[in-house]
C-alpha cells in the first residue's frame, strides 16, 4: 500500500506545478504582474521537488517525464509569453507602428515554442544529466516574471518602443535553444572545490533578494547567464 501511494507523489507534486502554472497564466492575460510571479514562483518550488521525490522515493518513471515537461511547458513557456503579451497590449506604439499594435503583441508566444523546443532536446540530451545547455525554462520564466512586476512602469513608458522588448523577446528564445554550458545548483555534496561556481552564484544572491525586491529575480537570472558564460571553459 506504501509503494502504491509514495510512487504517485512525483507527479502529484508536477500537476501542482501545472496547477500553478495555470493560475499564473490567468494572473498573466489580467495583467496582474506580481500575483503571475508568485505564482511562477510556487510552480518552480513544485517542479524543483517532484524531482527530488522522485529520486528519493526511486519513483521514476516515462509517464512523469512527459508530465513534467507538459507542466513546465505551461508554467515557465505560456505563462511567462501571457506576460509579454499583455506588456506589448499595454505598451504605446509609436506612430510609424500604429497598424502593428493589434496583431504584434502575439510575437510574445515565440518563448513558448523555444520552452516546448527546449524541453525536448533536454529530454533527449544525454549532455545534460549534470548541467544544462541552454536556458532552464525556469529561469525565463523568473526573469519575465520579475521584469513585468518590478519594471511595469519603465516597460510601459514612451521611453521603450515595442520592438526593444521583442529584440528581448528574441534574444531570450535563442538562449532557450542555444548550445551555451549553464551551470547547474544540483550539489553532489558541500565542497567548496567541487560546487566553487554555484556557491559564488548563491552567495551574490543573497545582497539581490535583500535590496532589489520583485525585481531581483531578472537580475539574478542576468547574473547566472553571466556566470555561465564567463566559467564555461573552466566546467
Amino acid at each position: 500500500m506504501a509503494n502504491r501511494i509514495t510512487r504517485h507523489i512525483p507527479n502529484t507534486l508536477t500537476c501542482l506545478n501545472l496547477f500553478s502554472g495555470c493560475i499564473a497564466c490567468v494572473m498573466a492575460f489580467e495583467a496582474r504582474y506580481e500575483a503571475a510571479l508568485g505564482f511562477i514562483i510556487l510552480s518552480a518550488a513544485f517542479d524543483f521537488f517532484d524531482g527530488m521525490m522522485a529520486r528519493v522515493l526511486n519513483a521514476h518513471s516515462a509517464i512523469g517525464k512527459d508530465l513534467d515537461s507538459l507542466a513546465d511547458d505551461i508554467s515557465f513557456g505560456v505563462a511567462p509569453s501571457l506576460i509579454v503579451f499583455s506588456l506589448f497590449k499595454e505598451m504605446n506604439y509609436p506612430e510609424a507602428m500604429a497598424s502593428m499594435a493589434s496583431y504584434f503583441p502575439y510575437l510574445a508566444f515565440l518563448p513558448a515554442v523555444f520552452s516546448a523546443l527546449r524541453l525536448a532536446k533536454f529530454n533527449n540530451d544525454t549532455r545534460q544529466t549534470s548541467s544544462f545547455v541552454g536556458l532552464p525554462v525556469p529561469a525565463n520564466a523568473l526573469f519575465w516574471a520579475s521584469l513585468a512586476a518590478g519594471g511595469h512602469s519603465w516597460l510601459t513608458s514612451d521611453s521603450l518602443y515595442p520592438i526593444c522588448l521583442l529584440l528581448l523577446v528574441g534574444l531570450f528564445s535563442w538562449l532557450l535553444v542555444s548550445e551555451i554550458p549553464m551551470f547547474s545548483l544540483k550539489f553532489k555534496n558541500l565542497s567548496w572545490k567541487d560546487n566553487k561556481v554555484s556557491f559564488v552564484f548563491l552567495i551574490a544572491c543573497i545582497p539581490l533578494l535583500l535590496f532589489m525586491g520583485v525585481c531581483s529575480f531578472s537580475v539574478i537570472i542576468v547574473w547566472y547567464i553571466l556566470l555561465s558564460l564567463v566559467t564555461k571553459k573552466s566546467r
